[in-house]
């Protein structure tokens, strides 16, 4: 990386201003999920080579999977942080060059030279193109039409989801695994959706006729109308816009929204300018090789035996061999890909395996808990399968229909896969299909290299790091080679636990997340631990720390809690759930001011105003001139208290006092997750304060103090700490044990899961011996002291960098003919609709919210 921080860039020469070792250079064009991968690959196999990556968007590689994740977050860096697959230190410590916002205008193979839109050119010895693909759309009148989108990329599910919240009716042209997401997104957004299908039934490439025959009335029974056997011939329009559909039989069908799924198109023109094979892809052979000797083409852009997969899977199949021929190495041929499925659509958890019609097999189907399940076999072998409603035995048949199993008795075989476990799977099965990690690498890397966390596991084996899905079969197995102790890592990359990396903070005093990350290096891998990284700077420092908020949560940049619609919800500070008519008052006309589609009373006695648009934070909170409430991020949320002997006649204490003086000493610490508490003024617990993170209880003759309560996913009654004479006594053991929790939990660990781990007899030594106790006053006096020095909302008067309040900008997606941005948006593989993977994509137009104060 360049001093001014900046990823190192191209001189007008066109040779990389970073120094290149001796040997051939290697280029890659297309900054998606192929051209990143490769990239690893080729780092795997050789860590001198020179790789340079030209990524036509002005970002670095990000996940294209979880694209909705990004639709309303903006951040310093750039939008893209959370969803980047590397963070920026990971090019700079392999050495690989990386030029964004450029395209390659022109590729000239007796050159070995890419024209480039600066103006320059870059020389390669040999080059690799992962150029994506574009979505199809049909070409019919009325196309162009204003209300018409493609649903593929991050611009198109913006402008769906918003198009949705105004349109009267939706129609989605697409039957398949892709055109149900996007109903059903459309739904979500309170519009009345029709889907409508060329063939006769829904997801004919992945089901039969007897699942897709279930499918319907579940898709039916969730108000979503489908329309089989339709041709759309004609879009119709009226001043511009579109205003319905009409079929090739003349029946006509109302619209404001079309949503279009049917398939993509390779981008292949980069190619054939420059001469090379192309058919409906560029053309390649097993080793991935095009008619250029050094020229490969892997993922979306290549076609390899007549196949152009639109999935994530054959991606880092691709790379695997893309690599090796890169490097003239030898390895193993490729011979195509497995097509399976496997993902909730419409919450009908669906599996698709291979060839699912065969010439025979065992079928067992339950209409009324629409549940079907099914093994195809062709000439006696395993070929395919699915399993609708039940998902049971998935990875035991993946595997069989992947080694051709031999099958004698096809419903003993069917009921034999619903009861098998990890436990059960051989050696040889595919676990992670996407890497192509089986169960016994995923055992000897536990048993024989040591490694104890299914997280170095995945780093290590790659499993997991692909769509995501056999994640928990990852977990599974780890725990059960490892006899199920697996540590604690802060940054499993490193193998650094939290103590580790504590203790340089504390003897070599950084104070910023980039310093830690320079000297330790955590943090450089994937970046995934920094908001921990971050939280444990900001606590070791007791928050005088240098905040960097690249390495934040939305939440936190923005002090607002995101929703699954891209808006936020503004929850204001209201001590022990007590308020006032002024307050009131101001929220209310807030809330008119700012179109607040919802006012929710919540579980924490709080007011929630939802659905604020991002520019109109800064604003609202202005005109409601309260304190933040902390209901988005990793910090004391509330103290919920009842009435108490103000009110109550059954109150034995002043719960009221003692939960506004709790919020009010606690509030604006960030705590390792979310730290909820209550006070109850008898034992009838009007305040819940015994499943509370923290609860106090008034009893006959003085007070209880409970920790480790919750009332969540997880129930748990909290363990008695102690029981005291006064509410002092009880405020300052609470104080104590909350100071305690901040610097010995977790990221992300509940004080329900950090008070069995630490063990109730040692928090009772560490709060309630004298000496102890002050000691750990003192350190939260000093936290508190910085914390309480700013209310983050005040930032709507300084913000920390001038986009932070903005809307984002939408994310370019290259056109069509303009190469440089391959990753899988779309399932849908060629031409055909819908022959996908549903597991290899998840993007949502409503996808689900971050933690809510409930």
């Amino acid at each position: 990386m360049s001093e001014n921080g900046h990823l190192p860039r191209v001189n007008g020469s066109g040779r990389a201003t970073a120094s290149s070792p001796a040997g051939s250079r290697i280029v890659i064009v297309g900054g998606g999920i192929a051209g990143q991968s490769v990239c690893e690959q080729l780092r795997e196999r050789d860590p001198e080579v020179s790789v340079t990556l030209v990524c036509a968007e002005p970002h670095l590689p990000y996940d294209r999977v979880h694209l909705s994740d990004l639709l309303s977050g903006e951040e310093p860096s750039g939008p893209l942080g959370e969803l980047q697959l590397r963070p920026e230190e990971w090019y700079d410590d392999n050495r690989i060059e990386v030029l964004l916002d450029v395209r390659v205008e022109r590729i000239d193979p007796l050159a070995g030279e890419l024209a480039l839109s600066s103006g320059d050119t870059l020389a390669y010895d040999k080059l690799a193109l992962a150029l994506g693909s574009q979505p199809l759309m049909p070409p019919i009148p009325g196309i162009d039409l204003a209300g018409v989108y493609a649903y593929r990329g991050p611009n198109d599910t913006s402008a769906i989801r918003a198009a949705a919240a105004e349109a009267s009716y939706a129609a989605v042209i697409g039957g398949g695994l892709l055109g149900l997401e996007a109903a059903r997104g459309v739904q979500a957004q309170g519009c009345p959706v029709t889907v409508v299908h060329l063939m006769d039934r829904l997801m004919e490439r992945q089901l039969d006729a007897g699942a897709a025959q279930m499918l319907l009335p579940a898709m039916e029974e969730l108000d979503m109308e489908v329309m089989l056997e339709r041709q759309t011939a004609e879009l119709l329009g009226e001043d511009g816009c579109v205003r319905g559909l009409r079929f090739s039989d003349g029946e006509e069908l109302a619209a404001d929204l079309v949503a279009v799924s049917i398939g993509i198109r390779p981008e292949k023109e980069l190619a054939e300018l420059a001469g090379i094979d192309c058919n409906r892809g560029v053309i390649v052979d097993d080793r991935l090789r095009t008619s250029e000797p050094d020229v490969v083409a892997l993922g979306e852009c290549a076609e390899h035996r007549g196949v152009v997969y639109g999935i994530v899977a054959p991606i880092y199949e691709h790379a695997k061999v893309a690599a090796d021929t890169l490097l003239e190495r030898d390895g193993d041929d490729y011979r195509g890909s497995l097509p399976w499925a496997k993902l909730k659509v419409a919450e009908v958890d669906l599996v698709s395996i291979g060839d699912v019609e065969g010439d025979g097999g065992a079928t067992s189907a339950l209409a009324d808990r629409r549940e079907y399940r099914k093994i195809a076999i062709r000439d006696g072998r395993m070929a395919g399968a699915i399993l609708l409603g039940d998902t049971r035995g998935t990875e035991a048949l993946l595997e069989a229909v992947r080694s051709g199993e031999r099958i004698d008795d096809p419903l003993a075989r069917l009921a034999e896969a619903a009861e098998a476990g990890p436990e059960d799977l051989p050696d040889e099965a595919q676990v992670c299909d996407c890497n192509g990690v089986c169960k016994g690498d995923i055992v000897r890397a536990v048993t024989e290299d040591g490694m104890s966390s299914k997280q170095e596991v995945m780093r290590v084996t790659r499993a997991g790091t692909g769509c995501g899905s056999c994640k928990p079969l990852v977990s599974d197995i780890v725990a059960i080679a490892g006899g199920g102790n697996e540590p604690a890592y802060l940054c499993p990359c490193r193998k650094q636990t939290r103590e580790d990396v504590a203790e340089q903070i504390m003897a070599k005093g950084y104070e910023a997340v980039s310093e830690v990350s320079e000297a330790c290096g955590t943090g450089r891998e994937c970046g995934l631990c920094k908001p921990a990284l971050a939280y444990l700077v900001s606590q070791i420092n007791d928050n005088r720390h240098r905040e960097e908020r690249s390495a934040r949560h939305i939440n936190d940049r923005v002090h607002a809690n995101i929703q699954n619609d891209g808006t936020f919800s503004v929850v204001p500070r209201m001590r022990g759930g007590v308020t006032n008519s002024d307050q009131l008052r101001r929220i209310a006309d807030a809330a008119d001011k700012y179109g607040v589609r919802m006012i929710k009373v919540t579980g924490s006695q709080r007011i929630d105003l939802l659905g604020v648009q991002k520019e109109d934070l800064p604003a609202i909170w202005e005109d409601i001139g309260m304190p933040s409430g902390h209901a988005y991020g990793k910090a004391i949320r509330m103290v919920k208290s009842c009435v108490g002997t103000d009110f109550c006649r059954f109150g034995l204490g002043d719960s009221i006092k003692l939960g506004v003086e709790l919020e009010g000493a606690w509030e604006g610490l960030h705590t390792p997750a979310k730290v909820k508490s209550g006070v109850s003024g008898c034992p009838r617990n009007c305040a819940e304060a015994t499943v509370k993170d923290i609860g106090v209880v008034a009893i006959e003759g003085g007070w209880q103090v409970y920790v480790g309560g919750a009332a969540g996913g997880t129930v748990r009654k909290g363990d008695v700490l102690t029981t005291v004479e006064t509410a002092v006594e009880a405020q300052r053991i609470a104080t104590a044990f909350l100071q305690l929790y901040r610097e010995h939990a977790s990221f992300k660990e509940r004080t329900y899961d950090f008070v069995p781990r630490f063990g109730l007899e040692e928090i009772r030594e560490q709060v309630l011996d004298e000496d102890h106790q002050a000691a750990l006053i003192e350190r939260y006096r000093l936290a508190k002291t910085a914390a309480a020095a700013g209310d983050p909302w005040l930032e709507r008067r300084r913000p920390y960098h001038p986009r932070q309040f903005a809307s984002l900008d939408p994310v370019e997606l290259p056109q069509a003919g303009l190469p440089g941005a391959d990753g899988p948006g779309d399932p849908d593989p060629g031409d055909a609709p819908d022959d996908g993977h549903p597991a290899d994509r998840e993007l949502e137009l409503v996808g689900p919210p971050p933690e809510a104060d409930k």
